[in-house]
């Protein structure tokens, strides 16, 4: 087990407490990605593979709207927390557990659309797995679809290299939340470690580790294009409202 998946594992019980309200994430974010799709001419007819899942955030908001979801994650246990939730949420999703960098050898089917949010590629720490795995989505896309995905603003944190993350304080009915990473960096790769700090009654204080190298638009954008994509354009949050810079590529 590489050091993503378990990053991953042993997060997935808590990642919910990185936000606010996830539930309501969920609605919002698919609300975004919607209007994404039907910019580029789709609707809830198409099919959609989200091949980083994690605990369902994207997944389940889009089977709410109606569209026909495929999701899979390489952690088991985030794809754990994600059939729980989709069952909570009444909606029906399709679970695999797949590698994004063979999807091929999971699915054989191709989708409409293929989805990788939340800074997913960046775990990619080559120039080559990277190429890997856009090569992998790309190719589990029909013809004329549509691959979007998410990751930070690397194109400005690079000009830095922050040691830390802004932290994120979340008042509740019992307290507050607090979390907040540190980075470690080495070249264009840095080591994150994940804090979460929950002061809702008995204080908890839990750590998770993990490795990202960051990955300029300019690199996903030429990978895309070789890997045969006919159209790429990037969405900043001030134009979409997520939370991190979005491309979306035409095949």
């Amino acid at each position: 087990m590489n050091i993503t998946q378990t990053f991953y594992d042993t997060l997935a019980t808590q990642y919910d407490k990185l936000f606010a309200n996830w539930q309501a994430t969920t609605k919002e974010q698919a609300v975004i990605l919607d209007s994404l799709f039907r910019q580029s001419g789709f609707d809830t007819s198409a099919r959609v593979l989200d091949c980083a899942c994690g605990i369902g955030t994207q997944a389940i908001g889009l089977a709410a709207l109606g569209y026909a979801v495929t999701a899979s994650d390489i952690s088991d246990g985030e794809l754990a927390q994600a059939k729980e939730r989709s069952a909570k949420n009444d909606v029906q999703i399709r679970f695999e557990h797949a590698d994004f960098c063979a999807l091929s050898q999971t699915f054989s089917e191709s989708f409409d659309i293929v989805i990788a949010m939340d800074n997913a590629l960046p775990h990619m720490l080559s120039h080559e797995k990277l190429e890997a795995a856009v090569q992998s989505m790309v190719g589990q896309l029909a013809s004329g679809g549509l691959f979007v995905a998410s990751i930070r603003d690397y194109d400005a944190l690079l000009e830095s290299k922050p040691p830390y993350s802004p932290p994120y304080i979340h008042k509740t009915d019992k307290g507050q939340r607090v979390s907040f990473q540190t980075w470690d960096w080495e070249g264009d790769h840095y080591r994150l470690v994940q804090y979460i700090i929950d002061d809702e009654g008995a204080l908890q204080v839990s750590k998770f580790a993990c490795e990202y190298r960051a990955t300029r638009r300019e690199e996903l954008t030429q990978l895309l294009y070789a890997a045969g994509c006919r159209e790429v354009v990037w969405k900043l949050p001030e134009e979409t409202g997520f939370y991190q810079p979005i491309v979306v590529a035409k095949k």
